[in-house]
């Protein structure tokens, strides 16, 4: 089956806080989506924000296309919004996640 380029993209990812940065990450969190949405880059649809049974937060969200998850790359407020992640946590690769071991992943649901 071939990929509509305009069709919405699902994004799942998660953040491994660093230590004493949990309350900073999560205000961070609160900000990212609606950021994107602002410069029409996510569609309308609610995010979900979870967290496992470690601390990391997991995050999934609809970007409005391939596009636009490219255009992403070029938005200032986008990359500013990167680097303040780059101080606060780490990228976790779901696979990492114990609870991904699991045929029916549980997370806790802080949205």
């Amino acid at each position: 089956m071939q990929q509509n380029k305009d069709m919405g993209r699902v994004a799942i990812v998660a953040y491994k806080p660093m230590p004493g940065k949990e309350a900073a990450l999560r205000t961070l969190i609160k900000k990212y989506v609606p950021c994107l949405k602002e410069a029409g880059l996510a569609t309308d649809k609610e995010s979900f924000i979870l967290e496992t049974k470690d601390g990391t937060i997991v995050e999934v969200f609809e970007w409005k296309s391939e596009q636009a998850m490219k255009k992403a790359h070029t938005n200032e407020q986008v990359q500013k919004m990167w680097r303040e992640y780059a101080e606060v946590c780490t990228y976790t690769p779901l696979n990492r996640l114990p609870e991904s071991a699991s045929l029916f992943a549980e997370f806790t649901p802080l949205n």
